[in-house]
């Protein structure tokens, strides 16, 4: 059987102080795989080519041993599990922010979408949202309308949210004030996590079987995410709330 051997890219260690491929140049190393079995010393060259074989990378986790110790893993889900740590030790520490997300009765379709995403960001971000409909001119006549829009809002955040209180008319505004589903959120978290380990170790299961994997190099880009426009579609409201997860 055939081994496909993966085109590395350099990384660069000022970002994030870890050592991979070839960015590691100490002469020997000692070696662990990815199942935490040592390896023993050898040289780096041996090891990167050990790596390389299965479509993994080296990857220096220890630099102050006597040699360094490096782990064969891969490094993209390495860095993902270290981002959804410091995500969660940073929401623990959160103090819970309310942000408004502003609609129109006549809103369309493509726009309640772009601010219900918004909206599911923050409340994944452990933030509070008041969902706000302002009326203007002879749209006051139609009120039901906002209920009604408020009542799709609802749906759309059920997954993630839980609602803090009834629709109550502000003026010429109606408003609905959303909280996060901290149990919920954990489980999509928890859901994410397993798919990315999942999906991490299909690639390098085709990789050691020799089959074509997409490079990062090569991959499509993914297209610019929509600027907000903090007028029209989400206001930081100046409130703060002892939401900070315990």
């Amino acid at each position: 059987m055939g081994f496909r051997r993966r085109r590395w890219r350099d990384v660069a260690p000022e970002k994030d102080k870890v050592r991979v491929n070839r960015a590691i140049r100490v002469p020997e190393v000692r070696v662990v795989n990815e199942d935490g079995q040592q390896l023993g010393v050898m040289p780096t060259d041996a090891a990167r080519d050990i790596a390389a074989r299965i479509g993994l990378d080296l990857v220096e986790i220890s630099p102050n041993g006597q040699p360094p110790v490096c782990k064969i893993m891969d490094y993209g889900r390495y860095k993902y599990e270290l981002k959804k740590k410091a995500s969660t030790q940073k929401r623990s520490q959160h103090q819970s922010q309310l942000k408004e997300i502003k609609l129109r009765p006549q809103i369309d379709g493509h726009d309640l979408d772009f601010k219900m995403k918004a909206a599911e960001r923050f409340l994944m971000d452990g933030d509070k949202v008041k969902a706000t409909v302002t009326f203007r001119g002879r749209e006051i006549t139609h009120v039901q309308i906002g209920h009604e829009l408020l009542e799709r809002v609802t749906k759309r955040l059920a997954e993630i949210a839980k609602p803090e209180s009834r629709a109550q008319m502000e003026g010429r505004m109606l408003s609905m004030m959303f909280g996060p589903d901290r149990a919920a959120i954990k489980k999509i978290e928890a859901r994410r996590a397993s798919e990315a380990a999942r999906q991490a170790k299909a690639n390098a299961e085709a990789a050691a079987a020799g089959q074509p994997l997409p490079h990062p190099e090569l991959a499509e880009p993914e297209p610019p995410e929509e600027e907000l426009d903090e007028d029209e579609n989400v206001d930081l409201v100046d409130e703060e709330t002892d939401g900070a997860e315990s």
